[in-house]
C-alpha cells in the first residue's frame, strides 16, 4: 500500500501532511521530535497511531494490519507508508535530511525490507514507554487528538 484515495480527510490533512506513529515506541518519538526541530515552517501536523484522530483518519482507508508497524503519512489525500513515507517526510525537511529523499528513485521493494527490519526491532533496539509522549506546549498546536 503505497497510496489510497478513499475515505474522508479533515481539513487540517488536507493543509498539513499528517504524520502517524506509534506513540510508545520511544525510536518513533525521537523520530517526531526529529522531524519538529528540522521543519520549522511548522508543515507537519502528528498523531499517534493510538489516538482517536489517527482511526478516524484511517477508518475508511483499507489498511493492512502489518502497517501498524510503519510510520504513515497522509498528505495531499493520499496515504504512504514504511519507506515511503519517511523519505517523502525528509524530502520536506531542511538541511541533510532532504538529501535523503534522492532513496525514492530506488524502488520500494528494494528499500522496505530495510525499513520493516528496523520497525520489528525497534521496541527491543530503543526501547518503548508506557504512554504516548505529550508534546511540549510550544509544539502541541501540531498534534491531533
Amino acid at each position: 500500500m503505497k497510496k489510497n484515495r478513499t475515505g474522508p480527510d479533515t481539513d487540517d490533512s488536507l493543509q498539513h501532511p499528517i504524520v502517524m506513529f506509534d506513540g510508545v515506541c520511544n525510536f518513533c518519538n525521537s523520530s517526531v521530535e526529529f522531524i519538529i526541530r528540522r521543519d520549522p515552517r511548522g508543515l507537519f501536523h502528528f498523531t499517534a497511531l493510538q489516538s482517536d484522530a489517527a482511526r478516524s483518519l484511517l477508518a475508511n482507508r483499507e489498511l493492512n494490519t502489518s502497517e501498524s508497524d510503519s510510520i504513515l503519512l497522509l498528505e495531499n489525500g493520499q496515504l504512504y507508508s514504511s519507506s515511503t513515507a519517511a523519505l517523502r517526510i525528509a524530502r520536506r525537511l531542511k538541511g541533510w535530511p532532504r538529501l535523503t529523499s534522492v532513496f525514492l528513485i530506488v524502488p520500494s521493494v528494494l528499500r522496505d525490507p530495510l525499513y520493516r527490519l528496523l520497525a520489528r526491532n525497534r521496541y527491543r533496539w530503543f526501547g518503548k514507554q508506557d504512554a504516548c509522549m505529550l508534546p511540549s506546549p510550544d509544539v502541541r498546536a501540531r498534534f491531533l487528538g
